[in-house]
């Protein structure tokens, strides 16, 4: 069994909505969900003018898959729900899932970087993982999730806390 953490983020339609469905579709793929942060709201980053702001999550789970093959999952889920196909990057999308880390693994390959290369500068993501696992050292890092958020020097907003407990 392998614990992965996995970023989830919506902006478009029911944002809240999509990011349960999208939980519940990976439940059900025969994944263990250990542990879900809050959601938070934050402005769009690199995305086209107009964009919706996005809801952000982190939730870590426990698989027997390979990253690969929850990867192949995470994707299927995202077509399910309506993540157009040949998308122009950053574009607007009902849900984004970005497999962040698989347990103490390194990968570096066309489809799957582990560690997630850019995880570590971006608040929408270090925030709820330190919400959930603030003491957890990624793989070539020596500082821990809730170090490195307070060390983090970014020109994002500060997010908006939508909901703690959104997946009852």
């Amino acid at each position: 069994m392998i614990n992965f953490g996995i970023a989830l983020g919506s902006n478009l339609g029911d944002r809240l909505g999509n990011l349960r469905d999208a939980v519940r579709r990976l439940v059900e793929s025969d994944v263990r969900l250990l542990a879900a942060a809050p959601v938070y709201e934050s402005e769009p980053v690199d995305c086209p003018a107009g964009s919706q702001n996005f809801f952000n999550t982190v939730i870590e789970v426990e698989a027997k898959m390979e990253p690969l093959e929850l990867l192949e999952t995470l994707r299927a889920i995202e077509m399910e729900l309506g993540r157009a196909e040949n998308r122009e990057h950053h574009a607007p999308r009902t849900v984004d899932l970005d497999l962040l880390y698989a347990g103490f693994e390194v990968m570096e390959r066309d489809e799957l970087t582990l560690p997630h290369p850019r995880m570590t500068v971006r608040r929408f993501v270090l925030q709820p993982l330190a919400d959930i696992h603030p003491e957890l050292i990624l793989p070539g890092q020596e500082r821990t999730v809730a170090e490195l958020l307070q060390a983090l020097v970014s020109v994002e907003p500060p997010l908006k806390l939508v909901a703690h407990d959104w997946l009852k």
